[in-house]
């Protein structure tokens, strides 16, 4: 990040660096939206719900550009494995390391935050949920290019204790919840490689919202449908997998 920015934004106050925040936004520079957004959580991590929605924002951009850069040389690895080419393979994982350990420090950062300034502030279940579901998914990502058990096992205690959580402040339309059990189902899926497990969270979630939508005024029930169809999508595509031995892809997440 521009050296020249970071001292401009030293002497912001707390709206003035919202204000900055939504400004990287709209101009797609993510990492100076990651460090307004932590600027902000460090002088309140009390965040209203836009401000946390500006948080995520910031940090799923970041990581998302890094995890598709991951997903790609890992498939180039497996084709020039598969060629025999072993020099190629080489130059590969080195150049893999760089990508995670990029990986790696972006959650360690919002990890840190989460356990040491947000979830402590929280002051609503909703809050709550929010910041713990956000815990499970970097632990989720961090999984991804870790192989050993320690980031599986801390994206399962944030899921399961946020869980816990929305079943009893939550209605089951709510759509952090329902992004709860998307983002969790997907974690049993392709994590924990438990893909009944998976397949029976997403449908239980689905099964208790439908029940519930007609009491939602138009905007939450686009809101509740929305995130609906995505746990069809990956129930329809699990389901398909499992019977045929597919890959399982995912569709989509939260």
């Amino acid at each position: 990040i521009n050296a020249e920015y970071m001292g401009s934004t030293m002497s912001q106050t707390h709206e003035e660096m919202v204000f900055i925040s939504k400004l990287a936004e709209q101009a797609e520079r993510y990492d100076e939206m990651v460090d307004c957004m932590k600027k902000v959580v460090k002088g309140n991590p009390e965040l209203s719900v836009e401000e946390r929605n500006l948080l995520s924002v910031a940090f799923k951009n970041v990581i998302g550009s890094r995890r598709a850069s991951w997903r790609i040389i890992c498939s180039i690895e497996a084709k020039e494995e598969q060629k025999g080419n072993q020099e190629h393979v080489r130059l590969i994982r080195d150049y893999k390391k760089t990508v995670q350990k990029e990986l790696s420090n972006i959650c360690d950062d919002i990890i840190g935050l989460l356990e040491k300034e947000l979830v402590p502030a929280c002051n609503t279940g909703e809050a709550k949920v929010f910041f713990l579901k956000m815990k499970g998914d970097y632990h989720r990502y961090y999984a991804e290019i870790d192989a050993g058990n320690t980031q599986k096992e801390n994206a399962l205690g944030a899921y399961t204790q946020a869980s816990e959580i929305a079943h009893t402040t939550l209605a089951p339309t709510h759509p952090i919840r329902l992004g709860l059990a998307l983002n969790f189902s997907v974690f049993y899926y392709e994590i924990l490689q438990q893909a009944e497990k998976g397949c029976s969270l997403a449908k239980s979630a689905f099964d208790e919202a439908v029940t519930e939508l007609d009491s939602l005024d138009e905007d939450s029930y686009k809101e509740a449908t929305l995130i609906m169809q995505l746990l069809r999508d990956n129930l329809t595509l699990w389901t398909e997998d499992m019977q045929e031995g597919g890959d399982g892809t995912t569709v989509e997440e939260a």
